[in-house]
């Protein structure tokens, strides 16, 4: 943003459905002198819950918290969950890793070249192996071992490290350690995890080699919000890839590597830009 230019920001909100939202919404922004940049939103028949994005420019230069303090009638008005964000201020998240790096380097990657605008506060690990390469980017690494009789120690140091970082999110990039259920209640909408989109079909090890035995012709991956129903979350992005039965088992574990990395960035993306909505066991993704 030059100096020129007005301050950008990025309203949300979701409330049941009645006559007049979008007006208010509207008419707010337009006596407040704010430029509606890009406006979507959605009425969800099954819940009758209203979802809306709307970016605007503050033509007069008013500050965020001027503007949630003038909108917080219109919001009580219609019982909104609500907020009202500073796009030049990047999310920080957690990133939790166990042994197998390609989701941690693609959101490194991504990151270090501005294309994924969060700022990475730390790297978590129940191993060593990505210590160098954690370090080698300038981020704190933390390895906090599990064990199942230290389980609810390790969570309590990974929940303070949150809190005292005041990361916004927290990102499991193959992190192959089940969250217990306090842990994922305290997370809600906070955390997203990735994982092969054969659950429940193919659990446990190998699920590649699962998957080749059983000859199946699609394989992908689905990134979701974590809850205490193991990677039965609310989906956010999903990508499949065909296959046949030429390729082995080794293709089928590279070809899962890219698309799972594929899909962890863009869900990771969409929650940071706003986009996401939980809408009970389900999400709203705007594009």
């Amino acid at each position: 943003m030059n100096a020129a230019s007005p301050p950008c920001f990025i309203l949300t909100l979701s409330c049941e459905d009645v006559i007049g939202i979008v007006a208010e919404v509207a008419g707010f922004l337009a006596r407040e002198s704010c430029n509606i940049l890009d406006s979507k939103q959605y009425f969800d028949p099954a819940t009758r819950l209203f979802f809306m994005r709307v970016a605007f420019a503050s033509e007069a230069r008013t500050e965020a918290e001027a503007l949630r303090e003038r909108f917080a009638p219109v919001a009580a008005r219609f019982a909104m969950d609500w907020a009202m964000h500073d796009p030049a201020r990047k999310p920080k998240i957690v990133v939790l890793v166990s042994r197998f790096g390609h989701c941690l380097n693609d959101l490194l990657y991504r990151w270090q070249i501005g294309a994924l605008p969060v700022e990475i506060v730390a790297v978590v690990s129940n191993h060593r192996d990505f210590y160098q390469t954690v370090a080698a980017h300038g981020i704190d690494f933390h390895h906090i071992p599990v064990t199942a009789a230290t389980k609810a120690q390790a969570e309590a140091r990974l929940l303070a490290l949150v809190d005292e970082t005041g990361a916004e999110l927290v990102v499991l990039a193959r992190y192959m350690q089940v969250l217990s259920d306090a842990l994922c209640a305290r997370l809600t909408g906070r955390a997203i995890n990735i994982h092969h989109s054969f659950l429940p079909s193919f659990k446990g090890a190998r699920p590649y080699h699962q998957a080749h035995a059983r000859g199946v012709k699609l394989i992908g991956a689905t990134a979701h919000y974590v809850t205490a129903d193991l990677d039965e979350g609310p989906i956010i992005e999903q990508e499949i890839h065909r296959v046949s039965h030429a390729q082995m088992p080794d293709d089928l574990v590279a070809i899962g590597r890219d698309i799972e990395s594929l899909v962890l960035s863009r869900a990771v993306l969409a929650h940071v830009e706003r986009r996401v909505f939980l809408n009970g066991s389900k999400t709203v993704v705007f594009s």
